[in-house]
């Protein structure tokens, strides 16, 4: 498993560069990539974490709450291996005993894919679903594979954006590690406390230094070669419960809803959304604004009323200025700044790219955008 990581982890981003890169530009970047994985941390909030022994409605609940939609799983130390091969600790800061491992990362597609998943699907029956351990989910989903630290001190950026760049979203940082003289991603690691560092993260600090990448930034995604331009989609047939269940077996977190082309097509499987006109978003984020009863009642509806019922939910409105779940679009000529801000004040992790009438012509995600900056830099 750690082989296969390493692997992934060295696997190839972008190669296309962008042109009439500046020397101006280049002594810009240079000092950017001076910047410490500790620069990113200021200000983070305690780790919200769950035990190994807690219910998938406990994790559920959890996210809920804090409005995240992945936590780290603890366990007490020695019992299990991490996910990955991983071994990270927390530790007592005076003795340096083990207080607890965290052997993996829960998700809030993982939960709900199994909620929708075979079985029984009466009220008793989701509540016997939601009673299992939270431990027996791990790994039911690309995030929960592995799990990684940075050190705050010896990481770098260019370590960070190395790993977020790979379709790693989300990394666990040391405050007080016990480990010296390590750079970049590590599956072992001992701290007394650690804080949670995301892609949103990084793109956030991308905009807050975007003097240093103005060079990079005045570019198009096209330019950039930032664009997926193959993208599978939901109809607005499909109901909740299978949107999940393609989700899940897709390993994506979220997919456009494009228009349904016929009563006979297949509203149960994904379709190719290649020029189909958008009308909204099917995202795992979204569903931190439901509590279980909610999404119990809401999964025989179809994806199109789930998404226009979202906003109108308590917990969403309280943390959304906006009274809808407005649909975030760019185009092929979009500058990354354009798309660095969208994503940033709209709080999303992809964009969809369409055409003058809103068809699809493929998505920029989180992962792209970082890869872009980390391809230009290098």
């Amino acid at each position: 498993m750690i082989s296969a990581l390493s692997h992934f982890l060295r696997l190839s981003v972008h190669s296309t560069h962008p042109k009439h890169i500046t020397t101006t530009f280049m002594q810009s970047s240079s000092r950017l990539m001076e910047f410490k994985v500790k620069d990113l941390m200021v200000d983070k909030r305690r780790l919200v974490q769950v035990p190994d022994n807690a219910t998938l409605a406990d994790a559920l609940n959890t996210m809920v709450a804090n409005r995240v939609i992945a936590v780290p799983v603890a366990a007490k130390p020695g019992q299990w291996l991490g996910a990955g091969g991983s071994m990270i600790v927390e530790s007592d800061k005076q003795t340096g005993s083990a207080r607890k491992q965290y052997i993996g990362m829960v998700t809030m597609l993982d939960v709900v894919a199994h909620i929708a998943g075979e079985g029984d699907d009466s009220e008793s029956g989701l509540d016997k679903k939601m009673a299992a351990p939270v431990s027996s989910i791990i790994g039911h989903s690309p995030e929960g594979l592995s799990l990684w630290s940075l050190n705050p001190n010896t990481g770098s950026i260019m370590d960070c954006m190395e790993m977020l760049s790979k379709g790693i979203h989300r990394v666990l940082v040391p405050m007080n590690s016990n480990i010296e003289n390590i750079s970049g991603p590590e599956l072992v690691e001992s701290a007394s406390s650690y804080a949670m560092l995301t892609q949103m993260d990084l793109i956030s600090f991308f905009l807050d230094r975007s003097s240093h990448l103005q060079g990079i930034l005045s570019h198009t995604v096209t330019d950039l070669s930032a664009i997926h331009d193959t993208v599978l989609a939901l109809t607005s047939q499909a109901r909740v419960k299978d949107a999940i269940k393609c989700m899940s077996k897709a390993m994506l977190n979220a997919v456009p809803i494009v228009e349904a082309s016929s009563e006979e097509e297949d509203h149960k499987q994904l379709v190719d959304g290649r020029n189909r006109r958008v009308v909204g978003t099917f995202s795992a984020s979204d569903l931190k604004g439901c509590h279980l009863a909610t999404l119990r009642s809401w999964l025989p509806l179809n994806a199109l009323e789930f998404v226009e019922k979202i906003p109108r939910t308590p917990l969403f409105t309280a943390a959304s200025s906006t009274p809808g779940r407005e649909l975030v679009t760019c185009h092929v000529t979009s500058t990354l700044a354009q798309v660095i801000r969208m994503v940033t004040t709209k709080r999303v992790h992809r964009v969809w790219v369409v055409d003058q009438n809103d068809g699809l012509q493929g998505l920029i995600s989180l992962t792209d955008i970082i890869a872009a900056v980390r391809s230009a830099l290098l």
